[in-house]
């Protein structure tokens, strides 16, 4: 687990990352891995001295697997609702996590497209008690804005915390450097959510895949898909 700034933790669960996020409600669970990544999450609440409990409401970007895959298992652990854009969360009610994929640019992404639209793309039914709405500020997750962000993922939505954080999600990744996720649903929706990105404010950024930017990460992004 890395601290990324006070109040907000980041998980890394092999290739994809969860974040715990602190406010005075609670902790907020941002994604929950792939199946069979709920023991690593809560042994993550434990080295921050708190217990499943503490968890009060889990938040998820989007739809994919590797980020619903422990979701049902965390609720049933912890107690906590569930929270997703309204596009994702009737397909995860439906255990359904996979639309049709498109590749990034480059024959890279190309070649993980294909292999991530063959794998099986479902999971267990799990209820989804509340929908998230662009632009809605989140007091159970320390003011959080929420910014639907489609392209990777027609219900995905990033957040912006007031302390200068962006998690953008998968609307990009931070591998060996910032640039687009290896999949969409639709490239052009998702250049467009990286050009809305690209106009806020934010000093730090973190990512479902990679690690994160931890100066300047508003910068980066304008350079990458700004105007």
């Amino acid at each position: 687990m890395q601290s990324i700034v006070p109040g907000l933790s980041q998980i890394s669960l092999g290739y994809v990352n969860a974040f715990l996020l602190e406010s005075d409600a609670g902790l907020t669970l941002i994604d929950t891995g792939v199946p069979g990544s709920d023991s690593s999450i809560l042994a993550a609440v434990r080295e921050l001295g708190r217990a499943p409990e503490d968890i009060t409401n889990i938040l998820v970007t989007h739809l994919h697997a590797d980020h619903t895959g422990s979701l049902k298992t965390l609720k049933e652990r912890t107690g906590a609702p569930a929270w997703m854009h309204p596009v994702d969360a009737s397909m995860v009610r439906a255990g359904k996590t996979m639309r049709h994929l498109a590749s990034g640019p480059g024959l890279l992404r190309k070649l993980i497209s294909g292999i991530a639209g063959r794998r099986s793309s479902g999971i267990e039914p799990t209820e989804i008690e509340h929908e998230l709405i662009d632009g809605e500020n989140l007091d159970f997750a320390g003011e959080a804005s929420v910014i639907h962000v489609p392209g990777h993922a027609a219900g995905q939505v990033a957040l912006l915390l007031p302390t200068g954080v962006l998690v953008a999600a998968d609307a990009a990744s931070n591998f060996l450097r910032l640039g687009y996720p290896p999949i969409f649903e639709d490239v052009e929706a998702g250049r467009n959510s990286l050009g809305k990105l690209s106009m806020l404010e934010f000093d730090v950024a973190v990512f479902g895949h990679g690690k994160p930017i931890e100066a300047r990460a508003a910068q980066r992004f304008h350079d990458n898909w700004g105007d």
